[in-house]
Formats: structure tokens, C-alpha cells, sequence
């Protein structure tokens, strides 16, 4: 049942909402201003990938080095074109870290709120939703960082249409890319949990989804050029392969969510 935090007046409820996000605010903050002042260490995690000594280069060099080829070096200098920019840039890319480190928190405070107004059995559900949510979309972020992004930054900033035109990238143009790909495979990586959600609500099902496997099949790939815009077979495929091991997950715990409903009815 509800707690008796629901008999609270409107004005009590905006009250607990805004001590909310007062310390949620306040926790952020405080995480924004040492990634502001940790530069070096910040910095060194967010341009990694425009290395050829970055980690997923290595390992691809070692695997073309077995298979008894070899990878091409690069090498990449990011450039700045406005007096201010840098500093902007260091202070945006901060506060984004301090979201990130303050993710856990944010994600608790908000859920102390709306709880007390939800039953036991629709705590469960949001915990599970908000937890395994949160898992994923991290999973995302983490495989564009050290997969996806990598490889597109690779091939787009070595690319040239004429080698009498070069290639000057800006710092901005570098992190917004980083920031939008990784926010955009975070999302991709909600599928298990939004297709859980749909098949509790009955708008889903496994035998769907296995007869549109060939149309899902068709959007996944669009997606993954989209995200990835090469025209390397190999790059789109370790795009898209994560992309339908998610959809077949999918299938599979929207069949195991239905199976659980029905042993649980009889």
C-alpha cells in the first residue's frame, strides 16, 4: 500500500520535490567542479579515441597483425577557433561528468519521491525498470565510447576527397559528435527494457516481433549507418550486430515475461 506520505498537502509534496532537487543540484555541482579542476585526468578520458594508441586500436592492430595484415597509424590534431572556446568546452564537458557521476544519486532522489506514492507491486516494476534502464543505457554508452565512436572518428577524420584538402576538426565538432553518439547508443540500448514495458502493457508480443524479424532486421541496419555513416562493411556490422543481439534479447525476455504471467494465472 501507499505510505502516509500520500496525505501530504500539494504544497508539502512541492516542498519535498524542491529539497529534491536542491541536493540533487548541489550534488552535481560538486562533481562538475573537481572533473572542472581534474583537467588533465578529464580530458585524457574524453580525447582517448582520436589516439592510434587508443585501446580499441591496439587490439584491432593486434588482431590484423594475426590475420597477417596490418592497420594504417593516424594521426589526428583537434583544433580551437574562438578565444573562449576552450575554456566553454572544458566547463560544459565538466558539468556533463558531473551528471554522469551524479546519475546514481539523481536516479535515487527522484525515486524517493514518487515512491511513497506507488503500491509494493508497482515499486517492484519501477525498480526494475529504472535499474535495468539505467544498466543499459551505461552498456551503451560504454560500447559507443570504446567501439563505435572510435571507428567513425577513424574513418571520417582520415577521410579526404582530395589529398590537397585537409581535414581541420574542431574541439567542439570532436565532443558534440561524442556527446550526441553516445547518447544516441544509450538510447538504442533501452530496447530489452522498453519491449519488457510494452509486453506488460500488452502491446508486444514475442510472436510479433519474430514475424517482423526481417522489416526490424532492415531498420537496424539503417540505424547503424545512420550512427555510423562509413562505408566500411566491417564498421557497420559491429554496429548493427549489438544493435539485433539487443532486438533477439529482446524477443526472448518479452516471451519469458508471458510465459512467467501465465504459470503465475494458472
Amino acid at each position: 500500500m501507499a505510505t502516509e506520505k500520500n496525505t501530504q498537502s500539494f504544497w508539502e509534496h512541492l516542498d519535498v520535490l524542491r529539497t529534491a532537487i536542491m541536493k540533487i543540484a548541489a550534488v552535481t555541482v560538486v562533481f562538475g567542479i573537481a572533473a572542472f579542476f581534474f583537467k588533465e585526468q578529464l580530458f585524457d578520458v574524453v580525447l582517448a579515441p582520436k589516439d592510434d594508441k587508443f585501446i580499441t586500436y591496439r587490439l584491432l592492430n593486434r588482431i590484423a597483425a594475426w590475420a597477417g595484415g596490418s592497420m594504417d597509424s593516424f594521426s589526428i590534431r583537434l583544433i580551437n577557433t574562438g578565444l573562449a572556446q576552450q575554456f566553454i568546452i572544458h566547463m560544459k564537458t565538466a558539468l556533463c561528468a558531473g551528471v554522469l557521476c551524479a546519475s546514481p544519486y539523481i536516479l535515487y532522489q527522484l525515486f524517493r519521491f514518487v515512491s511513497p506514492a506507488l503500491y509494493d507491486n508497482e515499486r517492484r516494476y519501477v525498480t526494475r525498470i529504472v535499474g535495468g534502464g539505467y544498466a543499459m543505457f551505461a552498456l551503451g554508452v560504454i560500447v559507443c565510447y570504446f567501439l563505435i565512436f572510435p571507428l567513425t572518428f577513424r574513418y571520417l577524420g582520415t577521410y579526404q576527397v582530395s589529398g590537397d584538402v585537409d581535414n581541420l576538426i574542431t574541439l567542439d565538432s570532436y565532443i558534440s559528435t561524442l556527446v550526441m553518439m553516445c547518447f544516441a547508443m544509450g538510447i538504442v540500448f533501452e530496447i530489452p527494457i522498453l519491449s519488457w514495458v510494452f509486453s506488460k502493457l500488452g502491446f508486444l508480443s514475442a510472436d510479433f516481433m519474430r514475424k517482423y524479424r526481417k522489416h526490424a532486421i532492415v531498420i537496424i541496419l539503417a540505424v547503424a549507418a545512420i550512427i555510423t555513416p562509413t562505408s566500411d562493411v566491417f564498421t557497420l556490422s559491429l554496429v548493427a550486430f549489438p544493435m539485433w543481439v539487443l532486438y533477439e534479447v529482446s524477443i526472448w525476455i518479452v516471451k519469458n515475461s508471458k510465459m512467467n504471467e501465465d504459470s503465475f494465472a494458472a
